[in-house]
């Protein structure tokens, strides 16, 4: 499927929610190779990656490096309308991260590895 198709086919929160479980294991992959700790530790080092605050402070970091069409994912991703209610953050960080996660749907199903893989350096070296 192209990214054009990908954009066309599927909602912002359809990329959102299969961005949230790609971007969850690439945080998750990166812990158990890097983080020497117990299953409940891991659990909470997870928090720092996926949390609502925290994918709002990382889309601030990449944005800068994001083309205009990724831009544009997050724009969508940002502004649409959920009938869910945020737990742990203020709205405005939940609108982001949705866009934050459509961003990482949109790239996983245009299978743009490589692209997730250096938006996530930039987001592990905001964290080092």
């Amino acid at each position: 499927m192209t990214k054009e198709e990908i954009i066309r086919n599927y909602g912002s929160l359809s990329l959102a929610y299969i961005g949230d479980a790609a971007y969850g294991l690439m945080a998750r992959e990166y812990l158990l190779k890097n983080v020497s700790a117990d299953n409940g530790r891991l659990h909470n080092k997870t928090k720092d990656f996926v949390s609502a605050h925290a994918q709002s402070i990382f889309l601030q970091k990449i944005l800068p490096v994001l083309t205009e069409d990724e831009q544009a994912v997050v724009r969508r991703g940002r502004n649409v309308k959920s009938h869910s209610h945020p737990k742990n953050a203020d709205i405005g960080e939940y609108h982001s991260a949705t866009g934050f996660e459509a961003l990482w749907g949109y790239l996983y199903l245009s299978r743009d590895r490589q692209r997730m893989a250096n938006l996530f350096e930039i987001i592990v070296n905001t964290i080092s």
